[in-house]
């Protein structure tokens, strides 16, 4: 069963402006640029002064979740060059005091329960972390950039043959939040 024609509509705020063309759309505003490319034979981008369109015809129902997909995609853009994007992540030991630090594009995490060797977090490209005392703030325009980082930082920290009961150190997520 096909859907003749589908049309999703996004507001542009001020002070952003996008460029469409094709399957490249290109949102630039305050705090910056961010650019994509989305690629689908009958789903395509048009744009008016006020609002980006999305248009789908002859659809199925994966094409049209993959508008709503987009949609989503799309409007996170807008929202990260316009104010960003910012996750808080706490730092939790009982046991062993950790040591925290960001170098260049990596996370290094020291003594975590105890370990000798240094368990590292890659940081996303435009993503920023600051480290202050127990909590490291992770702030960028990219929505998935910065959500990789946190996770990257919550997985170099996951403990292994202990009881997690007991051993509930780690770095965790606390919130998250637009800049």
């Amino acid at each position: 069963m096909f859907i003749e024609k589908l049309i999703h509509e996004i507001a542009i705020p001020e002070g952003v402006t996008v460029d469409c063309k094709t399957s490249n759309v290109k949102i630039s505003g305050p705090r910056g640029d961010i650019a994509r490319k989305f690629e689908h034979d009958d789903i395509s981008f048009t744009q008016k002064k006020e609002c980006i369109r999305i248009i789908g015809e002859k659809l199925r129902r994966k094409e049209k979740a993959l508008i709503g997909t987009w949609k989503a995609h799309v409007s996170n853009m807008i929202k990260g060059v316009n104010t960003g994007f910012q996750y808080q992540m706490k730092i939790v030991f009982a046991h062993f005091p950790m040591k925290v630090s960001v170098k260049g594009n990596r996370v290094n995490i020291d003594n975590f329960l105890g370990e000798r060797a240094t368990r590292k977090a890659d940081i996303a490209k435009g993503v920023d972390v600051n480290v202050k005392g127990d909590s490291i703030t992770i702030e960028g325009n990219d929505i998935e950039g910065v959500g990789q980082t946190s996770a990257n930082i919550e997985k170099a920290t996951v403990v292994k043959g202990r009881d997690t009961r007991v051993f509930q150190d780690g770095i965790y997520i606390v919130s998250k939040g637009g800049g």
